[in-house]
């Protein structure tokens, strides 16, 4: 993740985390932190981490 922010850990979804942590590391390392913090706090994804993802995710 590219800029630190600290995040609200209450706030964090842990199924998210979990996810987070299982993605490659080159995956990971190219989330900036707004990325980051929509994808654990379950907000609407920006589009580009959605393209980021694609391959990961799966529709509900």
């Amino acid at each position: 993740m590219a800029d630190k922010v600290p995040l609200d850990k209450d706030k964090i979804l842990p199924e998210r985390m979990e996810a987070l942590r299982a993605l490659p590391v080159d995956v990971k390392q190219s989330l900036t932190g707004e990325e980051a913090r929509a994808f654990l706090y379950g907000e609407p994804l920006p589009d580009n981490l959605a393209e980021k993802l694609k391959d990961f995710l799966t529709s509900e």
